[in-house]
């Protein structure tokens, strides 16, 4: 709780740092969210799951927040293992903000990491789902289309 700002900064930026830099840096930069919402709504979902790992929610609450970050990864052509990395940095970040403060033996036993590093590897699986959902959807938009402008070139050469 303590450390929460630090935490979501270091997500948020290491999410951006996937981006190319100048569009990583724009990124950063307008988290507002009409000026800038890719990077607004990354970093309320970013929020919105370490709120719910705090308050240590059942996984399944986190789906909205995962939605709304995977969407725009998939739709921004990440490869699945890029779009759902995310989730793995937090478990680094905290790792090493554990480590900073009095080694991570000394701040948290086995079994609450444990249960943290789990919960993380579901929060993975449930992306992983949300990341095939949505590409499914963009192929079978992409299909539809193409069957539409086919279907329009087939009347236009008939009439």
């Amino acid at each position: 709780k303590e450390k929460k700002p630090v935490i979501l900064k270091k997500w948020f930026d290491m999410i951006m740092d996937t981006y190319p830099t100048e569009v990583a840096g724009l990124l950063k930069k307008q988290r507002d969210r009409f000026t800038g919402p890719v990077g607004y709504t990354v970093h309320e979902g970013l929020e919105g799951l370490i709120d719910g790992l705090i308050r240590e929610a059942p996984v399944e609450e986190a789906a909205p927040f995962l939605d709304d970050i995977i969407k725009i990864r998939a739709v921004q052509d990440f490869s699945p293992s890029q779009a759902i990395a995310f989730i793995f940095y937090l478990k680094r970040i905290i790792d090493e903000e554990l480590l900073r403060v009095n080694g991570r033996h000394g701040v948290i036993d086995a079994a609450t990491w444990s249960a943290f590093e789990s919960k993380l590897d579901t929060l993975a699986l449930m992306s992983f789902d949300i990341y095939m959902e949505a590409r499914e959807k963009i192929y079978e938009i992409k299909a539809s289309e193409m069957r539409d402008r086919a279907f329009r070139l087939l009347q236009r050469e008939y009439q």
